[in-house]
């Protein structure tokens, strides 16, 4: 059975997202996150960089969510959360796969820390992240989700984020991504990780 090592608020509920739409068990060991709200020194035992989600199986162990989500992907032959291969909606889903942590994730960060802390969005963060939200927004297109009405891996891998700013009320102007927050909210994955795990983002 899979191990996951979860750590509170944080990625690892894109693992349990996909391991519940697989219908796949796994074998969760939860850490609590520091009063600074950093991960404890318990997870630099698991992985040198102290990451999660961290999975271990077979006695390999996987760091980086979108690795992991195409490992689990690959290792229960699904071929239900990606376009056909082979096709141009197949790469460009590829694309924003990888573009939620290689150039979204850090545009939204910029935005997210100084609001989590309670203090102004820096102007030129706000622009940076609205014209992301603009960018995702033109590839919902008439949605709901990403590629229609079925959660792929991409949306697995945006959702952590796109929670963080609804949390933060960082969404507010883009009605686009609101709604496709709410979509990404109904769906049976997302549904039962958050009720297993608590939700993505944190309390402010």
């Amino acid at each position: 059975m899979i191990t996951l090592h979860a750590l509170q608020y944080s990625r690892a509920t894109r693992i349990l997202w996909l391991l519940a739409d697989l219908g796949q068990p796994c074998n969760r060991i939860d850490y609590d996150r520091t009063e600074a709200f950093r991960a404890p020194d318990e997870l630099s035992k698991v992985h040198p960089l102290g990451k999660s989600p961290v999975v271990e199986d077979d006695g390999e162990l996987i760091a980086e969510s979108a690795t992991i989500l195409r490992y689990l992907s690959t290792k229960f032959d699904d071929d239900t959360h990606t376009p056909p291969r082979g096709t141009a909606a197949f790469w460009r889903h590829e694309v924003l796969f990888d573009y939620v942590e290689a150039s979204f994730a850090e545009v939204a960060l910029r935005a997210i820390m100084p609001a989590f802390r309670s203090n102004p969005v820096p102007d030129d963060a706000k622009v940076a992240l609205d014209s992301h939200l603009a960018y995702i927004a033109q590839e919902i297109g008439d949605g709901p989700l990403l590629f229609g009405d079925t959660a792929m891996l991409a949306d697995i891998q945006i959702s952590y984020i796109i929670a963080l700013l609804a949390r933060l009320n960082l969404l507010n102007g883009h009605p686009v991504i609101a709604a496709y927050w709410e979509a990404l909210q109904e769906q049976p994955g997302y549904i039962a990780a958050t009720r297993s795990a608590g939700p993505m983002a944190p309390p402010t």
